[in-house]
């Protein structure tokens, strides 16, 4: 399949509202911003960061009437939004990063720790794509 033909697809059968996913959106950025006992280890903050970050944009897709790809791959949704007609920024764009933290950072000894920086980086790309897909789904979807 060429990359610039492909559309996702209507929304057919994805459960939950818009707003379910923009509230499970904001529980993960909750969990995401607990205070961590010391000694404790950031890999299941920036696990939530991530999905904070996933289910904002799925948001998106569905306020669209959008099916979207059932991955975890926040790149690839963000590519979907794009050759879809919805300019994604730069900021958001960034979070592409957040993937690796609902894959490869997840176990023990399947990454180095994460930082504290890289966190607080997580935290800032989890908490910016929330309010980038509240503002995208506050305004009228098109006309089909």
């Amino acid at each position: 399949m060429r990359e610039e033909s492909y559309t996702v697809p209507k929304a057919s059968s994805i459960p939950g509202s818009v707003e379910d996913w923009l509230n499970r959106a904001k529980s993960d950025l909750a969990l995401a911003q607990i205070e961590l006992p010391e000694g404790a280890s950031y890999v299941g903050l920036c696990y939530h960061a991530q999905q904070a970050a996933e289910k904002a944009i799925k948001a998106i897709s569905i306020h669209q009437g959008w099916n979207f790809q059932d991955v975890h791959n926040i790149a690839v949704l963000i590519r979907d939004l794009e050759m879809n007609g919805i300019p994604v920024p730069a900021e958001v764009k960034s979070s592409a990063r957040l993937t690796e933290c609902a894959h490869q950072t997840r176990y023990p000894g399947t990454s180095e720790p994460v930082t504290r920086e890289e966190h607080e980086q997580a935290l800032d790309r989890g908490r910016s794509d929330l309010r980038w897909a509240e503002t995208v789904i506050a305004k009228p979807k098109p006309r089909s």
